[in-house]
């Protein structure tokens, strides 16, 4: 059973760690790279293609010529992926390892070891691992938190936390769809899923696994101005998928993804046009 990984990048050229994936993958036969390249303005597609060349076939690039977010890029690597068949599990995980892989592969173990989950998801919040954070984020992010467990009536310790895989038959669920905003994509994740599982069964498809060690790199791409808008980012998923109920059809599992304005480059490698 092969999982597929997505990394989304956006300028990150100085900081991917091309020792650490080029390691990982070249003695971990059964996991698959997916670097999503966001539109990034610096040289993040050619580190991304020096990657690739040392890794022959376990790493494929999607290309996307103009910056659409991390939800957009999450998803456009998640539909690629899907529509492998050599790939049973799909996760996602920052490109700068703030979630290292032996917590990934851990997260991977719970899934493949329990038959009734769909997804396993990472938690900052939870156990006694090594969480660094600064004073900022840490009072931001239990902000969040509280208007994110309103919204979701799920007792979720860490909805936002950048490491989760999914099994493959509930991709279409979870990614079918496009978002509503470019970073609270996990939100609206948790909304489908409850919707098609239903809020007394959400709980047992999906499990919070508590990491052994996370830390904030600095040059985060969410600057001050995105921040502020997060209440109000919230306050419009809530609205969207409650009062006017955008999301209302079931999505039927195990269907073809479709890939819209892709072409194929060669085997390993996808554009997406703007």
């Amino acid at each position: 059973m092969k999982t597929g990984i997505i990394i989304p990048c956006y300028n990150e050229e100085k900081r991917l760690d091309v020792n650490a994936f080029v390691t990982f993958i070249k003695s971990h036969s059964q996991y698959h790279l997916c670097f999503v390249n966001d539109g990034s303005k610096d040289n993040t597609l050619q580190v991304l293609q020096d990657i690739q060349k040392q890794t022959q076939t376990r790493v494929s690039i999607v290309d996307v010529k103009k910056n659409a977010g991390k939800a957009a890029a999450v998803r456009s690597g998640a539909r690629y992926l899907f529509n492998r068949q050599d790939v049973d599990y799909i996760g996602f995980i920052d490109a700068d390892l703030s979630t290292d892989f032996n917590d990934l592969k851990k997260l991977v173990d719970t899934l493949h070891k329990n038959d009734n989950l769909s997804l396993v998801y990472g938690s900052r919040g939870k156990g006694e691992g090594q969480i660094e954070r600064n004073v900022f984020r840490n009072i931001f992010s239990k902000m969040v938190k509280m208007i994110v467990f309103l919204i979701l009536g799920l007792p979720i310790e860490d909805t936002q936390c950048g490491a989760k895989v999914f099994r493959r038959n509930i991709i279409p669920v979870a990614y079918n769809q496009a978002f509503l905003t470019r970073w609270l994509f996990d939100v609206e994740i948790f909304l489908r899923l409850k919707k098609y599982f239903g809020s007394k069964d959400i709980m047992n498809r999906m499990y919070e696994q508590p990491l052994d060690r996370w830390v904030h790199v600095d040059d985060s791409k969410l600057g001050m101005k995105d921040a502020l808008q997060i209440p109000y980012m919230l306050m419009s998923i809530w609205f969207s998928y409650t009062i006017l109920s955008v999301f209302t059809s079931t999505l039927e599992t195990g269907k073809v993804i479709t890939l819209d304005n892709v072409n194929v480059i060669n085997g390993s490698n996808i554009e997406i046009a703007a």
